[in-house]
């Protein structure tokens, strides 16, 4: 019995992978032209589709956001799109227009307190809350009284005739040293400062301040300027403040003394 020869195994073609290869070219290809017809825009449409949008946000009457120009006997294509306010723009701006208005009514009442700021019974900063004037107790007050001086009330007047020119709100704060007091009038600084903050309250509504601008509130002790232990020192921290406050309590500014600013002015 003869045996039949072995038919040799022909599936190692070495070209076999060019199939491999024209498939993988021909899904890339594929890829390719489904990306391109997706970026595609039909511009036509797509301005159609903005400009029905915006007529139908800002109220916009006719078709395809366009309206007819009697006169001019043309068609005139209206903007459809909603352009965002430069809110950020404008609230920087009505900022700094506050910011100058502000600093202005600052020198206005550096000035005008003459040998008071020169004596630094009366000091103007400006701060991140707003206008602040710094008046020294020994100008306004007798040591743990809340009855106003002759010459105080002369002071506070001064001072609200500025203040009475804006519309801004106006805080008015006390403040006393850490020596404790205990008088049957005041139990305690705090209501010394409260008291003092109150009567410069009511000689700033004298002043045709408004009376619905003003608040008054009393930190005894809580918020000195300096906490060295001294007669001078101590006598910085007895004072009441008067800000008149910004509309915006989110100011990028640092504390700067406006009345320095004042004296080197010729």
């Amino acid at each position: 019995m003869i045996r039949r020869k072995p038919i040799e195994d022909d599936d190692d073609n070495p070209e076999r992978w060019l199939i491999s290869y024209a498939d993988f070219m021909t899904l890339l290809f594929a890829f390719f032209v489904v990306m391109y017809a997706i970026s595609s825009v039909n511009e036509s449409k797509y301005q159609s589709l903005t400009n029905s949008m915006g007529s139908a946000f800002i109220g916009a009457t006719g078709g395809g956001g366009q309206t007819e120009e009697a006169e001019m006997g043309t068609y005139v294509k209206k903007s459809s799109l909603i352009k965002p306010l430069p809110m950020s723009h404008l609230h920087q701006e009505k900022r700094h227009k506050e910011r100058e208005t502000m600093r202005s009514m600052g020198k206005n009442i550096s000035t005008q307190m003459g040998d008071a700021m020169n004596n630094d019974k009366v000091r103007v900063f400006e701060t991140d809350r707003g206008i602040r004037i710094d008046i020294s107790e020994s100008l306004l007050f007798k040591p743990g009284s809340a009855t106003l001086k002759k010459g105080g009330a002369k002071v506070i007047s001064e001072i609200a005739v500025e203040l009475a020119k804006s519309r801004k709100y106006i805080q008015v704060e006390g403040h006393t040293d850490i020596n404790p007091i205990s008088t049957p009038k005041f139990k305690s600084n705090w209501e010394l400062s409260t008291a003092r903050a109150t009567t410069i309250l009511h000689e700033l509504i004298k002043g045709s301040v408004l009376e619905t601008r003003l608040s008054a509130v009393g930190y005894g002790a809580s918020q000195p300027i300096s906490v060295i232990n001294t007669d001078s020192e101590r006598a910085k921290n007895r004072r009441v403040s008067i800000i008149s406050l910004y509309e915006s309590n989110n100011p990028d500014l640092t504390a700067t003394e406006i009345s320095q600013v004042t004296k080197k002015t010729p």
